[in-house]
């Protein structure tokens, strides 16, 4: 059978005019169906324009990500995950709310990706993935979610404070507010470095209290820097930090002293020179000082003492002790004492277990022995009691811990 004859081309290059004219109306839209990226077996036919135009291929890969868009408590105890079906993923970027990335690990067969970082509490991340299928062709993702915060969180209270100058027998001493069972995952969030540099260690007195120190005092002007990164830190079960802080300090000149018991003197050295010796009044027979190095951890001008408070009864209530420096958590002080007679100073131990030196009430001279011995001492200075009669005192009772050998104080490390 044959076609009509209006349907019929010519032959031999014989075209009629409306054949030509079609042919022209049909070459732009070839034209820009194949700028379109079409594949070529959805182009138009020949020259007469009666092929369709191609629309472009949609990806088969598949991506999810988890958390999912839009959640606002997600556990920053978990990793970002993101896998693809009927793909391989080609780019995954994860960022904070401040536009810092959240480093991950792709899987070897490129299906999947999870985030190696720890993510923080109470934060807002987005996340952009791309995969591409076995055609090549691409398909991506995109989410935003935020962490939960903790419901029950720990903080720790440091010693010393930030931008001060101490002296050379200051601990960096950190007290937490609730227990710490995982010892190890906190001190592993806290460092201590020093310039010039020496070998610093942390020791657990307690599940509550870690203190760093090195093997000798500090040396004069050693600066030091403290890293508190306990954000999101497990310390016990289900109890999390909350702090990421830099705490600095500088060590100021070299001062110790030594207060002799069997003499009732107190000398002071700085910077390797003798600078004064005072006559001081110790513990009496019944009420013995503790011996050992003990750091001044508190200055007062003036203070009361009750001895109440430190299991003594009623023994002394004195609204005003001058000069007032305290060496142990229990009550221990070197300070001024206007109320013994200057005879008794350099030649009796009289006192309820602190040493004096002899002042005047209201610490108004700033010319008593205990006004000088004051102004001369800084938080962080030794005094080292000799001679005393009584035993070491503890290394927890105050910032006390140079009366543990190295040894020891690296054995209470739990890194």
């Amino acid at each position: 059978m044959t076609a009509p004859e209006n349907q019929n081309r010519p032959v031999g290059g014989n075209w009629s005019r409306r054949g030509v004219l079609a042919g022209l109306l049909g070459a732009p839209v070839l034209f820009v169906a194949a700028c379109s990226g079409s594949d070529k077996s959805n182009s138009g036919g020949s020259g007469g324009g009666g092929g369709a135009v191609g629309t472009p291929k949609t990806s088969v890969a598949k991506i999810t990500v988890s958390p999912a868009d839009g959640v606002t408590d997600a556990p920053f105890g978990a990793p970002v995950k993101v896998a693809v079906v009927d793909g391989k993923l080609t780019s995954v970027k994860v960022t904070d709310s401040t536009g810092k990335a959240i480093a991950g690990q792709l899987t070897a067969d490129a299906t999947g990706w999870a985030s190696t970082d720890q993510l923080g509490s109470g934060t807002k991340y987005t996340v952009s993935a791309v995969a591409a299928d076995g055609s090549g062709l691409e398909a991506d993702a995109n989410a935003a979610f935020a962490t939960a915060s903790p419901a029950n969180t720990f903080v720790g209270y440091f010693t010393p404070e930030d931008g001060s100058t101490v002296g050379v027998g200051m601990p960096v001493s950190i007290n937490f507010n609730k227990p710490v069972t995982d010892r190890k995952a906190v001190q592993q969030g806290i460092t201590v470095v020093a310039e010039p540099g020496v070998e610093i260690v942390g020791h657990w007195f307690s599940s509550t209290r870690l203190d760093f120190r090195p093997e000798q005092y500090w040396a004069k002007g050693t600066k030091v820097r403290v890293s508190l990164r306990l954000k999101d830190v497990e310390g016990a079960k289900g109890v999390y930090g909350t702090q990421a802080k830099d705490v600095n300090f500088t060590i100021g000149r070299s001062q110790t002293s030594v207060a002799d018991l069997s003499a009732d003197t107190l000398t002071v050295t700085t910077d390797g020179q003798v600078t004064a010796t005072y006559p001081v009044i110790g513990g009496a027979p019944d009420h013995k000082t503790w011996a050992g190095k003990l750091v001044i951890s508190e200055q007062h001008p003036q203070t009361k003492m009750d001895s109440t408070t430190v299991g003594l009864g009623d023994e002394y209530n004195i609204p005003d002790v001058p000069h007032a420096q305290r060496l142990t958590t229990s009550g221990t002080f070197i300070h001024g004492n206007y109320w013994s007679p200057a005879s008794a100073f350099g030649k009796t131990n009289g006192s309820h277990g602190c040493i004096a030196l002899r002042d005047v009430k209201g610490a108004a001279d700033q010319g008593t022995n205990a006004a000088k011995f004051y102004a001369s001492s800084m938080t962080g200075d030794v005094v080292e009691v000799v001679n005393s009669g009584d035993r070491t005192v503890d290394p927890a009772n105050g910032l006390n811990g140079w009366n543990m050998a190295w040894a020891d104080w690296k054995a209470g490390s739990a890194v």
